[in-house]
């Protein structure tokens, strides 16, 4: 069934968290539901005009994914800066400063929390000593990347009624646009020469990227918990887009690109650019009158008694809420207790997908390698996996704009969740190379691992989105941003658990 209202999950300040007498309660929310159904005529809910908000939100999660997506994408270029970075001489062996790569070009984690690309291509043009070196570079910036998003998640949660939206939106964004200028100008700069420190300036980069692109991400989605839900759609489909664009910019690079750092250059450009079209976009967000309505201060979360103050949408209410040191820091068991079934499918949904993508869909070969054609080696990995995935999660996301099923109180969700896992298996008897212990190869074509990666990015995509969509508004509104981290938190978590079991699964095969 779809959804009747984008108003059916918004509940009033009331909380359920506090004793209250169910008759108040049901009068409470009765009361509520009139005031929202009839709002006075101060309180007329507006229309997004030209779908105005609905792009900023869309353009804002792409500008939450791209500038890291873009920044990993660009793996021929880290190799190009760590690589015989001491210039050994001649018939010396290379020395430990060269940092980057493995054996395995495909190897390593998704970092990325809506899918974008974790590697790039394999290394076509490197000299042979790097096949020798040690894959340094991946093991600091998963620690990093993952430490650092873990950490800025629970400090933003910590924030959220300390510091305002705002500030911490604008911030972060400033933050993220100052790290790529300043690896943008060190694209042309010959680093050589102090390799190791450009290695703790790229990591400690990165590291702070990963969080404030967290703290960004977590608090827009949290913030769109006041708006319709079509509006975290927008953010969530958002980016999906940056991570399809990024898999566009792979395959571009790989067909046309005859300088590595030309096509970073071209990257971390094009990242600043949006960046500060973020930020001219989120400083117009407020100028909308559609938008004006919905970020409207609320009232601390408490439960009222018949004599206190009325709820937020009430017509006595005022538009900006006091100050209460009670509230500095959201409820976090109470959000928790209520997000807890839409939690569990956020965190299998991506520790299932994290197992699958990219660790055993990116070591799929065809299994016309042989012939040698371009489609067989050199692009096939790329438009099957990353492409492939990432412009099926993009159609998943979007449609959710249209269709809601199931609902959040479903158990058709988690059930759909579950269902799932049987892709394990039929990733796992695909052309996988190298098998160790499973020798037989079920799938003997090219296009199941092209149907199991578009069933794996469009079923990630509308379910995900689905349950990140309901969090928010199965809560009293004055907890939806903070529950928006909460669910950012569920994310991250399959992310983490997913790749890290990534490496047992591989090894069973």
């Amino acid at each position: 069934m779809a959804m009747a209202s984008e108003d059916d999950y918004r509940h009033s300040s009331n909380s359920t968290y506090r004793p209250a007498s169910s008759s108040l309660r049901a009068d409470q929310e009765a009361l509520l539901e009139k005031l929202l159904d009839r709002p006075p005529p101060s309180l007329q809910r507006p229309k997004d005009r030209f779908n105005g908000a609905y792009i900023i939100f869309f353009s804002l999660g792409i500008g939450g994914l791209l500038p890291w997506n873009f920044f990993i994408t660009a793996k021929e270029y880290w190799v190009f800066k760590f690589s015989n970075c001491s210039n050994p001489a001649a018939g010396e062996e290379p020395t430990s400063s060269d940092i980057l790569v493995s054996e395995d070009p495909w190897e390593g984690p998704c970092l990325c929390s809506q899918g974008g690309p974790s590697r790039l291509s394999p290394v076509t043009s490197a000299a042979p000593s790097l096949l020798c070196l040690q894959n340094y570079f991946e093991s600091y910036l998963t620690v990093a990347s993952t430490v650092s998003s873990v950490l800025c998640l629970m400090a933003n949660f910590l924030l959220v009624n300390r510091v305002p939206i705002h500030v911490r939106v604008l911030a972060s964004l400033t933050i993220m646009l100052a790290i790529f200028l300043v690896m943008t100008v060190l694209v042309k700069v010959d680093t050589s020469s102090w390799a190791y420190g450009f290695f703790a300036v790229t990591i400690v980069c990165m590291a702070i990227l990963s969080g404030t692109s967290t703290i960004f991400s977590s608090s827009v989605f949290g913030m769109t918990g006041s708006f319709p839900m079509r509006n975290a759609q927008a953010l969530i489909s958002g980016g999906a887009m940056g991570g399809t664009i990024s898999a566009v910019a792979l395959l571009v690079d790989l067909a046309a690109s005859s300088d590595v750092t030309d096509s970073t250059l071209a990257f971390f450009l094009t990242a600043d650019v949006f960046l500060g079209l973020c930020v001219g976009l989120y400083l117009l967000l407020p100028r909308l009158e559609y938008a004006r309505f919905y970020l409207r201060p609320v009232w601390p979360a408490h439960v009222f008694s018949g004599e206190e103050q009325p709820p937020q949408d009430s017509p006595s209410a005022p538009l900006a809420a006091p100050g209460s040191s009670e509230s500095s820091t959201p409820p976090l068991w109470p959000i928790l207790k209520r997000t807890a079934g839409l939690g569990f499918c956020i965190l299998y949904l991506f520790f299932i997908t994290s197992l699958v993508f990219p660790a055993i869909s990116t070591n799929i070969e065809s299994v016309d390698k042989g012939s040698g054609s371009l489609w067989t080696t050199k692009f096939f990995v790329p438009l099957t996996t990353f492409l492939l995935f990432n412009f099926a999660d993009l159609c998943g996301r979007q449609i959710t704009a249209w269709i809601q099923v199931p609902g959040p109180r479903s158990k058709v969700l988690p059930g759909l969740v579950l269902l799932r896992t049987c892709l394990l298996p039929l990733f796992m008897f695909c052309n996988y190379q190298p098998r160790i212990h499973l020798h037989t190869v079920v799938f003997q074509s090219d296009l199941y691992p092209v149907l199991f990666t578009s069933l794996l990015g469009l079923s990630n995509g509308y379910l995900s989105t689905l349950a990140l969509m309901y969090g928010p508004k199965i809560v009293p509104r004055e907890l939806a941003e903070a529950t928006g981290v909460v669910m950012s938190f569920y994310v991250c978590l399959g992310l983490v658990l997913g790749s890290a079991c990534s490496a047992l699964l591989v090894h069973l095969i």
